[in-house]
C-alpha cells in the first residue's frame, strides 16, 4: 500500500510540475502473465523436467522398495526369527531416513533450479520491458500492485511478442 501511495505521489508532483502540458505516457505490465506464457518459461520448465526426471524415478522406485520390505514385514514377521525380523526394521528405518533425505535434497535442488531459472527470465523480461519504454517513449511502466488498469495501457501482449522473437532468434 505504501508504494501505491508513493507512485500516487510520484504521479501527482508530474502532473503538477510541468508534465500535464505535455502527455504522460504509462504503461502496465502483467509480470506473471508474461512470465507464463513465454516460451522460455516453457522451454525451461521441460528443461527441468527432464533434467530431474531420472532423479524422480529413482525416488519413486526407493519408495516402491521400502514398500515391499514394509509389507513384507507385516506379512512374514510371525514366522520369521526375533533376529531376522529386528534386521529388518532397522533396514525399514534406515532406508525410510535415507528416502527422506533424499526427497528433501530434491525439493531444494528443485527449488533452487526453478529459482534460477525464473530470475534468468525475469532479467530478459526486464530487458525487453526496457527496450519497449526507450522505444516507445513511456514516461512510467508499473507492474504488481496496480488496482486498475485499461487495456490501452497494458503493454504484456508487446512484452510477449517480443520474447516469442528472441526465442525464435535463439
Amino acid at each position: 500500500m505504501k508504494s501505491n501511495w508513493f507512485i500516487g505521489l510520484g504521479l501527482a508532483l508530474m502532473l503538477h510540475g510541468g508534465y500535464a502540458a505535455a502527455e504522460l505516457r504509462i504503461g502496465y505490465l502483467d509480470v506473471s502473465r508474461v512470465v507464463e506464457e513465454s516460451p522460455q518459461y516453457n522451454r525451461a520448465r521441460k528443461s527441468l523436467q527432464r533434467e530431474l526426471k531420472r532423479r524422480q524415478n529413482d525416488l519413486n522406485a526407493k519408495a516402491k522398495q521400502l514398500q515391499k520390505l514394509e509389507n513384507k514385514l507385516k506379512r512374514d514377521a510371525e514366522v520369521m526369527s526375533a533376529a531376522e525380523a529386528k534386521r529388518l526394521e532397522r533396514d525399514i528405518l534406515s532406508r525410510r531416513r535415507k528416502l527422506k533425505n533424499a526427497q528433501a535434497e530434491y525439493r531444494d535442488d528443485l527449488a533452487l533450479r526453478q529459482n534460477e531459472e525464473r530470475t534468468k527470465l525475469l532479467r530478459q523480461v526486464s530487458e525487453v520491458v526496457r527496450e519497449i519504454g526507450k522505444k516507445e517513449r513511456f514516461d512510467l511502466i508499473l507492474t504488481d500492485g496496480v488496482a486498475f488498469h485499461s487495456k490501452r495501457v497494458d503493454i504484456s501482449d508487446r512484452v510477449l511478442q517480443r520474447l516469442k522473437q528472441k526465442a525464435r532468434g535463439r
